[in-house]
Parts: structure tokens; sequence; C-alpha cells
């Protein structure tokens, strides 16, 4: 960040008076810019014995397969942003269900929440940053395919708990040069 998007000036890097971090200040009127994390929500689309990927048709990872999953909106819900995302990738729709997993990628500022969700229908096709949406059992995925490590991790978690009968509540943390995060 160079400039202040409040009033246009030169911004500092400094740890301002009471924070312990560096953070971009604006010299001229004092404002303070905070940098978070972002986070991504999705979801695992379940249909019966098979489970909804999208083939991205953006970068990063163009081509491979991923859940139906993107950037949360300011003024919306994680269960919000994880329907909006299935509907925009996917054009499914979908009830959603309980909180899966929850990746954190310091390494790229990511948080990565994930629920199971159930499809309400079986109308889904591939929508704008979709090359192809397809329903897969476990015998189908492509893991060599699968787009990020975060998505990998969370369907070996799913299709173990979905062989013992329960599924619990999955966290980690993603770290660099884990077959792209």
């Amino acid at each position: 960040m160079k400039f202040c998007s409040n009033c246009g000036a030169a911004v500092t890097t400094k740890v301002p008076p009471g924070d312990n971090m560096p953070r971009h200040v604006c010299d001229a009127c004092g404002t303070i810019h905070y940098q978070n994390p972002k986070i991504i929500v999705g979801c695992i689309p379940e249909w019966e014995d098979t489970i909804l990927l999208c083939k991205r048709a953006i970068e990063p990872r163009y081509g491979l397969w991923t859940v139906p999953a993107g950037f949360m909106e300011n003024g919306e819900t994680t269960y919000h942003g994880a329907a909006r995302e299935t509907l925009e990738e996917a054009n499914a729709r979908v009830e959603v269900g309980p909180l899966y997993a929850l990746y954190n990628i310091p390494h790229i500022n990511q948080v990565y929440v994930l629920f199971r969700a159930r499809l309400l229908d079986t109308d889904f096709s591939a929508g704008a940053e979709t090359l192809e949406t397809r329903l897969f059992t476990e015998a189908e995925i492509p893991w060599n395919e699968i787009a990020f490590a975060t998505v990998r991790n969370t369907l070996t978690h799913y299709y173990a708990d979905r062989k013992k009968g329960v599924f619990g509540f999955h966290m980690g943390t993603i770290e660099p040069g884990a077959r792209k995060a």
C-alpha cells in the first residue's frame, strides 16, 4: 500500500501506538490501514453417495478440480457465503449443513471455512468461473487433479469419516509447499 484510501496521502509502515504489529499508517490524516486474512467459504455438496466438484476456469489452478468455494463478501454469514459460492460456481442449490473443516493458510493470509451441504436437486451446471461440474463417487475422485491442499485434506477426512459413519470437525494449517494451498 502506498497511498491512504481515506485522504490520498502517502502512507508509511510503522507500529502505531498501542499496537504490536507494523501497519500502513497515513501521517496526514492518521488513518491506520489494517490488512487481515481473507476468508474463503465453501461446501462439500452431497447427493446420495456422490459429491459435486467444479473444474476451475480461472487461475490459480486453472483446469483442476475443487469444491465450490470463494471469498466471503462483506455483509454475509459464512453459511450464506458457502451457499452463494455454490450457486455462482455450480448453479447448484444447497442446504448448508454443519461446519466441517477450517484450514489456516498463514503464508497467503487466508482461512478456509468448509461446510457439508445437501444438494437440493441435480440441476447444476458450470458457472462463470467453472469449466465443468460433476458428481463423483469416492472411487472417481481425480486425486491428482485436485486444485488445493485444503480441498484434498478435506476430502480425505470426509471419506474417512464416511467410512466410520461419524462426521467430525477438522482443523489444520497448510504450510508453504504443501502441493498448492
